[in-house]
Order: structure tokens, then C-alpha cells, then sequence
């Protein structure tokens, strides 16, 4: 999948390519999944070209699950056959096949899904990051906004790991499904949401708030009272110029994370709820889907 010019899903195109080659300390995956995220939509319509600039043609995709076809001179930890789960840094998983950096891969657990798989890096990175960088601990009150989203729901189910009582922001479609794992959820429609959200602790101090759409949230923590250390976004870029936390992926992107996750939902601790997949030559419509900014969970592609 390439796109030649900054713009909507129309710049999308799924072309023929030569098969990449394999690097020193790299291997080829042959893709069986890969996720989508709203921040490629973004990079991909040029809002962020000033931090993340793209190099024509351009792909995208970080996210991936496969199975290795050829491994390069100095790689000793994978094998042809092997079945993985891993990341690229290129924009590039969107594809049938990719080349990845071995330090970017893991043996993907039996019990866990191709698509689960191929969704969880991003996701699942930016849940640990936002966590971690608020000290989530047994005992706190956590708001988390769009709370049954692709990255919420993973925020959400690591809060609760850690001990913590989470209250989760969500349209009432959602509602149900949260409190089955353990969410308190409200409404975030309307007036009043800090009221809401005040009611839902019943008295309880509100400890930490953990922003995963953008569009205001922040300046929710503060109305609650929350300590700015512990207001933390991965969607609000200037959240740091208010006295909150802007927090990135990267901040926990390493495969040592990646095995862990993949570990919890194998174990049956984390869920990871697939709002749809797509084919490949569907990435236009899988696009349209994700920026509606709606979906319970991960939409992923089956190349």
C-alpha cells in the first residue's frame, strides 16, 4: 500500500512492488495481519509532516503478525516457519510482505489470534506508556477517555491489572461491555460530564486521568482536581503547554513490552476486541472506519 501526495483515503493505492530483501539482522514476514491506528491517518492527511515527514511514495503501517519466509546472514533467534508478532519503524507493514528488524519481533504465542496479534503493538505500547507514565497503582481512581476504543480498551484493562478502579468515558453502546470487564462506565455526551464522572467515583478521590482521543479531556482532569503529573495524553499534542503529560508509543515500544502483552492475552488477563477486518485492496473503507473515531476495539487488515 503507497500513497504519493498528502490527502484523504482517496490517496490510498495497493500496487505491485518488488519483494524486499532481507538485511544483515533482518527477516522477511510474510504478513497474516496488521493493524491499523488513527495516528497514521493523521500523518498520512500532512498535519504532522513537520514531525513526521513523509517520504514519497509513502506507506504506512507499524503494527504486524506473520510468518517468517527468510532470514538475513546474522540473525540466530528466528527461523524460517517461524510464527511472530512485531513492529516496523518504516511505515511499511501494510503490505504482503515486510522486511523487519529481528529486535523488533517475537515468537507470537499459540493461543493468541492472527488478527489480535497484528493489532497489539501500537495499541498495546501506548497502554503500557500511558500507565506507566502516570504510576497507576492498586488503589487509584483512573478516568480513561474513549474508553472502549482500540487504545482505551487495552488502558482501561491495564488499569485494572495494576489494581486500579477505572472510569471509563464511552457512548452507552459501549456501556455494557465495559462494566463486564470490570469498568465503571459513563456517558461522555452532553453537559455535566464532570459531574457524571464525579458521581461515578461515589465520594472516592479522582487520582489520574488518561486521555486516549484528545479534544478536551485534559482540560477535564484539571476541572476534577487532578494533579497535572498524573494527566497524561496520547492524542492532545499540547497538553504539555498546559501542565499535563504528552505521552508516545515510543516511550514503551520495545519488544520486551510486546512479549508481555502478547503473554497477558494469552493468558487471558488482556482482551483485545477486534472491531473488524479488511482485506488489503479495502484499506480505503478500513480508513474511513477507523476515523469515524467509533469502534469498539482494532480494525486490521488480512493482507
Amino acid at each position: 500500500m503507497k500513497f504519493d501526495k498528502y490527502g484523504g483515503v482517496d490517496v490510498l493505492e495497493v500496487r505491485e512492488v518488488d519483494d524486499p530483501e532481507a538485511g544483515h539482522h533482518q527477516v522477511i514476514v510474510r504478513v497474516k495481519a496488521a493493524g491499523i491506528n488513527p495516528g497514521e491517518t493523521t500523518i498520512r492527511s500532512g498535519a504532522l509532516d513537520a514531525q513526521f515527514p513523509a517520504k514519497f511514495p509513502e506507506g504506512e503501517g507499524s503494527d504486524l503478525a506473520g510468518v517468517i519466509t527468510a532470514v538475513g546472514t546474522d540473525v540466530t533467534d528466528f527461523a524460517v516457519g517461524d510464527e511472530v508478532i512485531g513492529f516496523t519503524n518504516e511505515r511499511a507493514s501494510h503490505a504482503e510482505f515486510v522486511a523487519v528488524e529481528d529486535s523488533q519481533l517475537i515468537r507470537k504465542p499459540a493461543a493468541v489470534a492472527w488478527e489480535v496479534a497484528g493489532a497489539l503493538f501500537v495499541a498495546g505500547t501506548s497502554a503500557r506508556a500511558l500507565v506507566d507514565a502516570t504510576d497507576i497503582r492498586s488503589g487509584d481512581t483512573v478516568v480513561i477517555s474513549s474508553a472502549a476504543g482500540g487504545t482505551g480498551s487495552l488502558t482501561s484493562q491495564l488499569a485494572l491489572n495494576a489494581g486500579a478502579r477505572v472510569i471509563g468515558l464511552a457512548s452507552p453502546d459501549n456501556h455494557e461491555w465495559l462494566q463486564g470487564l470490570g469498568v465503571i462506565p459513563v456517558d461522555y455526551h452532553g453537559e455535566g460530564l464532570a459531574d457524571r464522572v464525579r458521581d461515578a467515583a461515589a465520594g472516592a478521590s479522582i487520582d489520574a486521568l488518561l486521555d486516549t482521543h484528545g479534544g478536551g479531556y485534559v482540560e477535564l482532569g484539571f476541572e476534577l482536581g487532578i494533579t497535572p503529573s498524573r494527566i497524561a495524553s496520547i492524542a492532545d499534542f499540547a497538553a504539555g503547554d498546559k501542565g499535563a503529560r504528552v505521552v508516545g508509543h515510543s516511550a514503551a515500544a520495545t519488544a520486551d513490552v510486546l512479549r508481555d502483552l502478547a503473554d497477558a492475552v494469552a493468558a487471558g488477563r488482556l482482551e483485545v476486541p477486534i472491531a473488524a477486518t479488511y482485506p488489503l485492496d479495502g484499506v480505503r473503507d478500513a480508513y474511513t472506519e477507523v476515523e469515524r473515531r467509533r469502534t469498539r476495539g482494532k480494525i486490521v487488515l488480512i493482507p
